[in-house]
């Protein structure tokens, strides 16, 4: 690797050697994939799922005896649309070993047979199925599933913002996936996903298709010492210095969360030279750089909420965490319309995204809307 290589990583895979631990967590996927136990992985965003499960991938014990396909469901609205995603993920994945994986992919998926096209110079299937070809998506969904069963390698397939499907207009998708993938013996799933209520719902639910059909592994922020070890080693390594209480700074400002942290980091060591230091001065410089830099986003973000919906982001703000939000009290202090409003509100809010609960405390989701509702609000 380049001595000009910034080891702080915060977009696509991250070297072994940049990858800062997630030890524990890496070892329990392993031993779940590699025992056929499909795995619910949650944790609330940016905390490094994709990352994590890029990384395992590409372990020896992974990489070099499975056939691995992700699929990011985040932006798909209908369940044909997740036909739509899962297909050309296998397709590209799998298919593409070969001119015989290629054909047998056709062969498999008749309802879409006639969609296929051809490559006149190589004479093998391309997909350039369109969303309006897809017009049995259970049919399909099986089709799909019989072909990964007919793989000479056992398949991980890993969905990643899987509670999006309880979203779709189609109201048995849950049914139809779990009724699936319990027949399937040569395909182990990662259920990842960012909203912790909705998957928890899914799978810890006995009322739900999808009760106790997955090990659950959720990932919490990367310890506070392990993180600054990590920093402080690849400094070193660059012949410049990290200050402890600047890196504190930094992690405890933005929860320990994956992502920001990772950011600040490669900032600090862009502006840190060769024997400097890395300060608190210029950690507090880099996080009110990064918050300007996500103006415009937060408020086009905040522009798509009402202003009840407003009114109780900032009061939950205000408070830090709260546990009663329809609380005469609560309501009165922030001078909120009505607690059946509060509640409205707050199921939105959830739905966006925007504030969390958890045991029935209220929080803001993001650290860094946190940051810009201080200057802001």
């Amino acid at each position: 690797m380049s001595t000009n290589f910034n080891p702080f990583v915060v977009s696509g895979k991250i070297p072994e050697a940049y990858f800062c631990d997630r030890k524990e967590e890496a070892e329990q996927l392993i031993k779940a994939m590699t025992n056929q136990l499909n795995v619910v992985l949650t944790s609330p965003r940016r905390m490094g799922k994709t990352s994590l499960v890029d990384f395992v991938f590409n372990k020896p014990a992974i990489k070099d005896a499975y056939i691995t396909i992700s699929v990011d469901i985040l932006q798909t609205t209908t369940f044909r649309e997740f036909i739509y995603s899962l297909g050309t993920a296998v397709f590209d994945t799998v298919a593409t070993r070969s001119d015989r994986w290629r054909k047998l992919f056709v062969t498999f998926l008749k309802s879409l047979s006639g969609s296929f096209g051809y490559d006149p110079v190589q004479n093998t299937p391309t997909f350039d199925i369109r969303l309006g070809d897809i017009q049995q998506p259970e049919y399909t969904l099986r089709e799909i599933f019989q072909y990964l069963e007919s793989v000479d390698k056992r398949c991980l397939v890993v969905i990643d913002e899987f509670q999006q499907i309880t979203r779709y207009p189609e109201k048995n998708v849950e049914e139809i996936l779990r009724t699936q993938i319990q027949k399937l013996a040569n395909v182990t799933f990662v259920f990842s996903g960012s909203r912790r209520r909705l998957m928890e719902e899914m799978f810890f639910s006995a009322k739900r298709p999808f009760y106790q059909s997955a090990r659950p592994l959720r990932l919490e922020p990367i310890v506070k010492d392990t993180y600054f070890q990590f920093a402080d080693h690849h400094f070193k390594a660059a012949g410049k210095a990290i200050d402890r209480q600047a890196f504190e700074l930094v992690y405890d400002t933005f929860w320990g969360v994956t992502l920001y942290v990772q950011r600040l980091m490669k900032d600090a060591f862009i502006e840190t030279v060769q024997g400097q230091t890395f300060t608190e001065q210029t950690a507090r410089q880099l996080i009110d750089d990064y918050i300007s830099e996500n103006d415009s986003r937060i408020r086009e973000q905040l522009s798509f909420i009402s202003e009840a919906q407003k009114e109780l982001l900032y009061a939950i703000h205000a408070e830090g965490q709260v546990q009663s939000i329809t609380s005469s009290a609560f309501n009165r202090k922030h001078r909120l319309r009505s607690p059946s409003s509060t509640q409205s509100a707050a199921l939105k809010l959830l739905e966006y995204d925007l504030i969390t609960r958890k045991e029935k405390t209220y929080t803001l989701s993001d650290s860094l809307l946190s940051l810009w509702l201080d200057r802001n609000g």
